[in-house]
Formats: structure tokens, C-alpha cells, sequence
């Protein structure tokens, strides 16, 4: 029975102690509906992966989990990444609990199943490999709302990870976001639609968060302007006055929404 309740659930996650620490650093707070995010990475091969890929979270994958689940949902091919052809499926959550819930309820699902075996029966794998990571929305992160009516064009999303040294850096990064860096962002037209810390997945300790812009023009344009901004200059030299480089490296990568995704 287990067996098949994994076979038919379109997003797996993690084995039961990864859960236990989840559920223990990521409760949902007070006033907040989406603590966690399920982030699944979707490496491919240039062929026919992608085009059935798409086609099974369209038709059958993503309407399934609407039905049941009013959470944030985005969905992202590669632009700009380091592996092409990619996709990344990000799914919201307010609890582990919530998590769980939406899985059984999925695992009943006769057609999600017989969609899911028909896209794993394909004439080659489904995809090269999959990788799960879950992260953990920050207190200052906005909840994910998918615009209505949404956008005539799938706009470009920008998905940045700071790797900081230690924890202790990392919590003097989150309070420089917090404080003065998301002031100057939004002044110069940075809006970052997510901001998360990963509690399970690579590049740990870090400071993930997703943005959102119209178009490459647009993303040049806001990030000049925050890097001659003579308030971040401040800020920054602050920062490593005092607390030293409170990120170690940095990885930037590049999508566009798919014109299903519901937040596109």
C-alpha cells in the first residue's frame, strides 16, 4: 500500500526524519497561512522530457492539487541556469501537517494516477533527476498571492541563494534584509515575492528568495540602480564592519513562468 500511495503522488519529499526536524522548526506562526515551501527541481534532457513534463503538471497534476489545496503554486522553466533544460515546481504550505494532508488526499486520486504512469511510461525516463528542497518562509517574507487576471506575458523570475558561513551570519543577514536592504529593494524595483531559509536541502546555512520582473530589461535596470544606490553602499560596509561577509558565494539563476503556472 505504501508503495503505491509514493507511485501516484506527483511530489515526493523526504524520509521521516527529515520530517521531524521540519515539523519542529517550521510551526505556522500567528497571522501567517504559508510557512513552508516545497521546492522540486526537475533536471532534463534536451528531447521530449520537458514537453511531458509540462503536459502531465497541466492537464492533470496541477488541476488535482487545486481542487484540494489553496496554497501558492509556481511553476518555472530554465532561462538562465547553470543545467537547461530545467524545470521548478514551487509549492506552498502553512504546516508539515498541511503537507501530509494534501499527499493522502492525492494518493486517492485514480486519474492523478493513471496520468502519473502514463508520463512514467514515456518512451525515455521522465527526467534526468529529481531534487527536493524544503524551505522555510522568513517573518519578514510576503505571502504569494497569483494576480488576478493574471499576465498577459509569463513574467521572468530571478531565484537568488546566499550561502553564508556560519549560522550566526546568516541570522546578521536576515536582519540586514529585514531592516534597511528590502527599503532600498522596493524603492529602486526590487519586489522579491519570497524570502526563505532551507532547512533541508545543499548550500545550508543560506538566505533564499524569488523575484519577480517584467522582463531581462527591467532586472538590469532595477539592479544597477540598487548597486549604485548610495543608501545600500552605506549599508553594506556596515554590514562587513561589523559582522565581516555575511555571505560566503552567491547562486543566481534565471526562469521564465509557464503559461499554466497559477502565480505567473
Amino acid at each position: 500500500m505504501a508503495e503505491t500511495m509514493d507511485r501516484r503522488l506527483f511530489f515526493g519529499l523526504l524520509g521521516g526524519a527529515g520530517l521531524a526536524q521540519a515539523a519542529s522548526l517550521a510551526q505556522p506562526g500567528p497571522g501567517r497561512r504559508t510557512r513552508l515551501y516545497l521546492m522540486q527541481r526537475y533536471y532534463l534532457r534536451a528531447g521530449n522530457q520537458m514537453a511531458r513534463l509540462n503536459e502531465y503538471l497541466e492537464k492533470t497534476a496541477l488541476p488535482a492539487l487545486s481542487k484540494i489545496h489553496a496554497g501558492p503554486k509556481i511553476v518555472l522553466e530554465g532561462l538562465i541556469v547553470p543545467h537547461t533544460p530545467e524545470l521548478v515546481l514551487i509549492l506552498g504550505f502553512s504546516s508539515v501537517e498541511e503537507f501530509w494532508l494534501v499527499r493522502a488526499r492525492l494518493n486517492q486520486d485514480e486519474q492523478l494516477e493513471k496520468a502519473f504512469e502514463a508520463w512514467q511510461a514515456g518512451p525515455e525516463p521522465p527526467f534526468e533527476r529529481q531534487e527536493n528542497i524544503l524551505l522555510e518562509a522568513t517573518d519578514y517574507s510576503p505571502e504569494i498571492i497569483a494576480a488576478d487576471p493574471p499576465p498577459k506575458a509569463g513574467r521572468i523570475f530571478e531565484l537568488r541563494v546566499y550561502h553564508s558561513p556560519s549560522y550566526t551570519q546568516l541570522r546578521r543577514l536576515h536582519e540586514r534584509f529585514a531592516g534597511p536592504e528590502i527599503k532600498i529593494f522596493h524603492r529602486v524595483g526590487v519586489h522579491p515575492i519570497l524570502y526563505a531559509s532551507t532547512i533541508i536541502g545543499p548550500n545550508m546555512p543560506n538566505l533564499t528568495y524569488l523575484t519577480p520582473f517584467d522582463d531581462l530589461a527591467a532586472r538590469e535596470k532595477a539592479w544597477n540602480a540598487f548597486g549604485a544606490d548610495p543608501e545600500w553602499i552605506k549599508v553594506r560596509q556596515q554590514s562587513i564592519d561589523a559582522y565581516g561577509q555575511v555571505t560566503k558565494n552567491n547562486l543566481i539563476s534565471i526562469y521564465r513562468a509557464t503559461p499554466y503556472s497559477p502565480v505567473r
